[in-house]
């Protein structure tokens, strides 16, 4: 059988019909403007002009950003359609629901009704505004996900805070916060230490749980080309993906022209969830080969003695049972690292998603210090975000716990007071509305719905929610599922390239964009900030701040700029027309933001990596080609063969032992919830391990999280599976 090669042709394809489908004028408008990109954290676009990286690089554009702006340019949702009940929009799968149309209009639904209406913008202002002046701030909570720009964020944290509650939260707490938290404990920033141009001066790149062949594309080119100049790739990742073992990229013509050219040096296939074993491993067996930067670790490190003991400890043989990898590969790997100059790591959520997802960060954190591969050029250590701005959102403050020095800002320099009780993050929201203690919710983008594990008591928990006011460009399930016994207004907004002013983005490397908008499609969308504004105005009318300024971006970015550390060129991005990375983050010199200056080696707090269960399986969540994040963009999965979102990927010897082959239905089970007739597909996988689609599987998933990011364990469920009939 033939393999498959990620990218190549079909994504040529796939491009050209998608364009074709919203019109290639459009579409070429769409990415040639000065806008950053809306899909990936990777980022592109900006004033540099659409498709071109931070390096002049052109085209920097994947099907990603294309998808991006598929359901963007699209026409309005006719009026009509909104004359069909809740149960007709629920009985549309997610796909069907993208794909209706762009909303164009503000649309109401009053608290036990089953239809929405539109509204005019007056009232549905008033209305929103009238209904959280009802809510006990205590009694209520914000939300953004990573779409939104800067400016978005900054006046809905400083509204909620000002309306008299630090409830404020936002997407990453479902999937980087894990890496915030250890970077922060480790090195000192809570984000890359790297630039893009790092990348193509390394000489050693780690791509640990993550699929950029469907996620982040752009970054598969940089790949090739680290292999082609003689430089290695170490995959860890308990699914053998295509697209990570050979890449076709569009942008090289060459790697075209012979069917892709290989990505991964070597491929790891842990069992999900045994990553510290690995980890541990991979340094005992650098330890003992004399490959540690003593010099290094000796002036710039603590906590390395504790470190080392704990290693020592460890057995080979618990090490190598534990991870289910042959000792032989870990020693290769162990080689190549030792014969590195300068190492990259790079991560995704396969790393975020557990109950110990801060102590596989930092254990990540742990063997790049080993070798001094932090706080030197071409070297450091790459979380791979998702939205593209849900780095900048958490920069500007939209989390529960502002950094001192922005609390005391925001006070000195508007001359109010903050709250100070304790925020809540993500799932402790929806906790507290499962519980019935939450009367009101303001969400910024997003699918909060389906991005939260345990979908049946996430819907409860939404519905238990007396207000919800949601901004919004289409309707996802997340606006018809836990909505039908409170009061919901739905407001239509800007796309980021519709934005009648300029706003502004940061990508995963820390570096800000501007995006200047301008492009108009639907005359009756508003932007972000300008309806933020209006509401906080109409709801704390005696503010110090006039909040009805803030409709004028430059006055946001003057005030970010006065308040954010590291922020300060936001002032005049604008006339300047100056992108600029963050201060303080890239780590090209051994200067740590800590309390003694140095990085910190960590020994992990939990002993175990996983809870026991009696259920024989481990089954992760994972995405399709077609999608972004929550988003479904296609129903199919080219990559991994796939047809139908309702699958299962299994192990042949584990669906053998079930008495299953391909195209036959399972049932999937966990403490949670069931899947029922899910279609198996036989994958590369290790056995004991199933893989299901997000959000379908959300069902099994459980409520249970890292103690320290809050983040629940997507990746590691523990579950049952049985033959159907």
């Amino acid at each position: 059988m033939k393999s498959i090669v990620g990218g190549g042709p079909k994504k040529l394809l796939y491009t050209l019909k998608t364009a074709n489908k919203i019109g290639l004028l459009s579409s070429a408008k769409a990415l040639n403007s000065s806008n950053a990109c809306k899909a990936c954290g990777l980022g592109m676009g900006g004033q540099r002009g659409g498709m071109i990286n931070e390096l002049d690089e052109f085209p920097s554009v994947c099907n990603k950003s294309v998808q991006a702006q598929s359901t963007d340019i699209q026409k309005p949702i006719p009026p009509e359609i909104f004359a069909h009940s809740l149960d007709e929009f629920r009985a549309l799968s997610a796909f069907q629901l993208e794909h209706l149309g762009r909303l164009g209009k503000p649309i109401y639904k009053a608290a036990g009704e089953q239809h929405y209406r539109e509204v005019d913008w007056d009232w549905a202002l008033d209305r929103a505004a009238a209904g959280m002046a009802k809510v006990d701030p205590d009694r209520s909570f914000f939300y953004s996900s990573g779409r939104s720009s800067n400016e978005a964020g900054f006046v809905l944290q400083l509204m909620a805070r000002l309306y008299g509650t630090n409830n404020i939260s936002n997407c990453s707490y479902y999937c980087h916060q894990a890496t915030g938290e250890a970077l922060g404990n480790t090195v000192g920033t809570g984000t890359a230490t790297v630039e893009l141009d790092d990348i193509a001066h390394c000489d050693l790149f780690f791509l640990i749980g993550a699929n950029p062949a469907s996620n982040h594309p752009r970054l598969l080119h940089k790949l090739i080309g680290l292999r082609r100049r003689g430089g290695a790739v170490v995959v860890i990742n308990p699914l053998r993906e295509a697209g990570l073992v050979q890449f076709a990229a569009p942008k090289m013509i060459s790697s075209m022209i012979k069917g892709g050219d290989e990505v991964a040096s070597i491929y790891l296939q842990p069992k999900i969830g045994s990553d510290i074993a690995l980890f541990t491993a991979i340094a005992k067996a650098v330890i003992e080969k004399g490959g540690s930067a003593q010099a290094f670790i000796a002036q710039h490190c603590s906590g390395y003695t504790e470190f080392l003991s704990h290693v020592e400890s460890q057995s080979w043989a618990a090490l190598l049972d534990r991870c289910g990898i042959a000792k032989e590969q870990v020693l290769q790997v162990a080689d190549m690292y030792i014969n590195s100059q300068s190492a990259i790591f790079a991560w995704g959520m396969g790393m975020t998603h557990h109950r110990h997802g801060v102590d596989n960060i930092e254990w990540i954190s742990n063997l790049a210090l080993l070798r001094g591969m932090v706080g030197k050029a071409n070297a450091g250590l790459l979380p791979l975000r998702g939205h593209s701005n849900v780095q900048g959102i958490g920069t500007i403050g939209v989390k529960p716990v502002l950094p001192s020095e922005v609390y005391e800002r925001i006070e000195a320099t508007f001359g109010v007071s903050l709250p100070s009780k304790k925020g809540m993050h993500t799932l402790e929201s929806l906790e507290r509305a499962h519980e019935g203690g939450i009367d009101a919710a303001l969400i910024l983008g997003g699918n909060l719905y389906e991005a939260t594990p345990d979908s049946k008591w996430a819907a409860k928990a939404l519905d238990n929610i007396g207000l919800k006011i949601f901004l919004t460009t289409t309707l996802n399930r997340g606006h018809i599922t836990g909505v039908d016994s409170g009061e919901v207004l739905v407001l239509p907004v800007c796309a980021r390239d519709e934005e009648p002013e300029p706003t502004t983005q940061e990508s995963m490397f820390n570096y800000v964009r501007l995006s200047d908008g301008g492009i108009e499609r639907i005359a009756s969308v508003r932007s972000e900030v300008a309806i933020l504004s209006d509401i906080a105005a109409k709801l704390i009318p005696a503010s110090k701040i006039n909040f009805s300024e803030f409709k004028r971006h430059q006055h946001v970015r003057d005030a970010i700029a006065k308040v954010v550390p590291g922020l300060e060129e936001l002032a005049d991005i604008d006339v300047a027309k100056r992108e600029f990375y963050v201060h303080g983050r890239l780590k090209h010199t051994p200067e740590f933001n800590t309390d003694d200056g140095k990085a910190r080696f960590v020994v992990p707090l939990n002993a175990v990596e996983s809870g026991s269960s009696q259920r024989p399986f481990t089954m992760m969540t994972i995405r399709s080609e077609g999608q972004f994040n929550s988003i479904i963009y296609e129903e199919n999965d080219s990559y991994r063969g796939v047809t139908n979102r309702w699958t299962v990927l299994l192990n042949q010897q584990d669906a053998l032992e079930l008495g299953v082959s391909e195209g036959a239905t399972v049932d999937i089970s966990s403490d949670y919830g069931e899947m029922r007739g899910v279609e198996v597909k036989l994958f590369n996988l290790p056995q004991g391990c199933i893989a299901a689609y997000y959000p379908e599987a959300n069902v099994l998933s459980s409520r249970l999280t890292d103690p320290r990011s809050h983040t629940p364990q997507f990746k590691s469920i523990a579950v049952s599976v049985s033959r159907c009939g």
